[in-house]
């Protein structure tokens, strides 16, 4: 059953990504995009079988712009959050993924932002230009600061994306910890897709006042903190 869902769920994961990319292609910024990637992210959690559910987020102001930060550790990952969260996102990603066909220029064209991981000041640059396009109220940018997917049920160090990003902007963060992923679609390797829970928990907003481009060093803790303690919750989430 395992090998049936997923020869016939990734050509579908496929088509409905260059499907999509079209429509975004076309639309842009615009609201049209976000709900075609929302759609899509649900399509894709249905063909994997991953029975997604989000837990908090109450206190997350629809209206207000922030900085996500999340861990990382399956592809299903980004399907998950996009289909649960309740502010559009723009991600900023690795630059590997804009050589992707359609998929690369569509993110683009959408304000999603890809970084030479290898080349901080190149990275700190295309986030600041994004940064001064503005955002429109409710997008909120977002980050995976470990940079790859974690092998291990451990967060991986922080990078300072998401830190300057935070204080470059004055944007509050909010932690985000999403558990169950790596059993549907382990990080590594060629697997099959494997149906099962995926539990996605939205901490409350952190703020940044107080901090400076001096002590950003001291930010990228707390964020690390804030997605260690909301990992710990959807861990205690997912088990019930």
């Amino acid at each position: 059953m395992r090998l049936l869902r997923t020869a016939i769920g990734v050509p579908l994961v496929v088509l409905a990504t260059m499907l999509g990319a079209l429509v975004i292609m076309v639309s842009g910024e615009r609201p049209l995009s976000d709900t075609v990637v929302r759609l899509w992210s649900r399509f894709v959690l249905f063909l994997v079988g991953a029975r997604a559910r989000r837990v908090g987020g109450e206190s997350i102001d629809p209206k207000r712009s922030y900085v996500f930060i999340a861990n990382h550790t399956s592809l299903v990952d980004v399907p998950a959050i996009v289909a649960l969260t309740p502010t559009p996102l723009r991600f900023v990603a690795k630059r590997e993924l804009s050589h992707l066909p359609l998929f690369g220029y569509a993110a683009r064209r959408m304000g999603h932002v890809f970084v030479d991981r290898g080349d901080r000041e190149s990275a700190t640059t295309a986030i600041r230009d994004r940064i001064a396009r503005g955002f429109d109220r409710g997008v909120a940018l977002f980050f995976f600061p470990e940079g790859t997917r974690s092998t291990t049920e451990d967060l991986l160090p922080f990078k300072k994306g998401a830190a300057m990003a935070a204080l470059e902007t004055g944007l509050d963060f909010v932690p985000v910890a999403v558990v169950g992923a790596r059993r549907v679609l382990p990080p590594k390797g060629v697997s099959l897709f494997t149906p099962g829970p995926v539990t996605v928990v939205f901490g409350d907003p952190v703020p940044i006042a107080g901090h400076t481009l001096e002590d950003r060093d001291a930010l990228v803790a707390a964020q690390r903190a804030a997605v260690e303690a909301t990992l710990a919750r959807a861990r205690a989430a997912h088990g019930r």
